[in-house]
């Protein structure tokens, strides 16, 4: 993750990130509905944008990633903004097992195309959840190539919705919900080219594992 330590300093002066991570947190609340009453965890966080816009909606937020150079700056704008239900969390799911620690909502946005081994983190963030809690993703819709250029071999090219979908039941989930939420704009061999972005929604049913329901 050495490429985002260097970038995590200058980070948040593309105003175009900042805007996404709002209307994202928007999208959020209109389809997940969360509450004051909910432990979070943003999976990816990189310097905290999207839980920054989502600080108030949540009990606590646990920010997880694995660039300390992204951790690094989180912790500063947290001990800046005087946030007490924010905390960082140095945390590689594809290398560590799954904390102790249990939530009622995961949400990562522009993580997953970077995550290799997607149905194993997807039953990772199931075991992470409480019975009845929500996932949100927001990544890149299915795409070329373009996005980061092919000389970067080790991501997704977006995610197609139905095959995604699959792999979200498969894990455990149901209800899953996609809605286009926002076009990244990138120049690519000197043409603006646009880059959609979907949120979805899926929920944990547990109802097998509690009989009483």
């Amino acid at each position: 993750m050495t490429g985002f330590d260097e970038r995590a300093r200058d980070w948040d002066s593309d105003p175009a990130k900042v805007e996404r991570a709002q209307i994202v947190a928007e999208a959020m609340r209109a389809r997940a509905i969360p509450n004051t009453g909910m432990k979070a965890l943003e999976y990816g966080c990189g310097t905290g944008l999207l839980s920054f816009a989502l600080q108030r909606d949540f009990a606590a937020i646990s920010l997880a990633d694995s660039s300390q150079g992204m951790l690094d700056v989180l912790a500063g704008k947290i001990k800046t903004a005087g946030q007490d239900n924010m905390h960082p969390l140095m945390l590689d799911l594809a290398s560590q097992p799954v904390p102790q620690e249990r939530f009622d909502i995961i949400y990562s946005l522009m993580t997953m195309h970077h995550i290799p081994q997607t149905e194993t983190i997807l039953q990772k963030f199931y075991t992470l959840l409480n019975a009845g809690g929500v996932l949100c993703i927001t990544d890149l819709e299915e795409e070329d190539g373009s996005f980061h250029g092919q000389t970067v071999t080790n991501v997704h090219k977006g995610f197609a919705r139905p095959r995604l979908q699959k792999q979200v039941e498969a894990a455990g989930f149901d209800g899953v919900h996609f809605s286009s939420v926002f076009v990244v704009k990138k120049h690519v061999n000197g043409h603006e080219t646009s880059f959609p972005l979907f949120l979805m929604v899926a929920q944990k049913n547990d109802m097998w594992n509690n009989p009483g329901n």
